[in-house]
């Protein structure tokens, strides 16, 4: 069966949502989203890995063998890693010293070791480069989206310090969303990012009951057809 782009895209940022639908990579997705920021930056990074490896393994995925695959990916994964991890610590060290070990453990991120076992080794190299990019696009809106939601009740801000990862030219984008705003706590600790991110879910599967109800007003065949 033919790929289709367009479902590919879909499972990436919606359907199989790495955070969201799958709900992988809650390590990472829980630890650093105290900003929108660092959501941003940890989102860019693991999207530069999770495409690159793809390209990588669809390239020669006929040249490894069933019995090494898994050790080969991990190498592929591991030297990507190292070298996204050495970029960020060149050139955007103030959001690396924030970021800091979960930039290495992006290693041990099994969403990219199942994407790329999954579907970069049984596909060739242009689909599981789109694969990449919108799984890598959907796991960053994930983290931004808990990282803003964190961001505004434990802060009263959004996107602090911007400007470390993007550079002064988007200092616009750091917004103080309610004066004066004491702040809670609470929001920017690891508990805040387990309520925050259980919220997020509800609320997806809330869009998502909405959306088969109106599928099944449009066609009412549809109910028989899912028993």
């Amino acid at each position: 069966m033919a790929l289709s782009y367009q479902r590919i895209a879909r499972d990436g940022l919606w359907d199989n949502n790495v955070v969201l639908a799958q709900q992988l990579a809650l390590c990472p997705a829980l630890a650093v989203t105290g900003t929108a920021t660092n959501g941003l930056g940890m989102g860019l990074a693991t999207t530069a890995v999770l495409t690159l490896a793809n390209v990588i393994v669809a390239s020669f995925r006929n040249a490894v063998s069933p019995e090494v695959r898994i050790p080969v990916f991990v190498v592929v994964i591991a030297t990507l890693v190292t070298l996204v991890d050495l970029f960020l610590n060149a050139w955007l060290h103030d959001l690396h010293k924030v970021l800091g070990l979960f930039i290495a453990l992006i290693v041990v991120n099994c969403a990219i070791l199942g994407r790329v076992e999954s579907f970069a080794s049984k596909n060739a190299m242009v689909p599981a480069l789109a694969d990449g990019l919108a799984m890598g696009i959907g796991f960053t809106l994930a983290m931004v989206a808990l990282g803003g939601v964190r961001e505004i009740l434990g802060s009263g801000t959004l996107f602090a310090d911007a400007h470390l990862l993007l550079g002064s030219s988007f200092a616009f984008l750091e917004l103080v969303l309610i004066p004066d705003y004491k702040g809670f706590l609470l929001m920017i600790l690891p508990p805040g990012g387990f309520l925050a991110l259980g919220f997020l879910l509800a609320g997806r599967r809330v869009l998502m009951r909405r959306a088969e109800r109106r599928a099944l007003a449009a066609d009412p065949g549809l109910s028989g057809a899912g028993a």
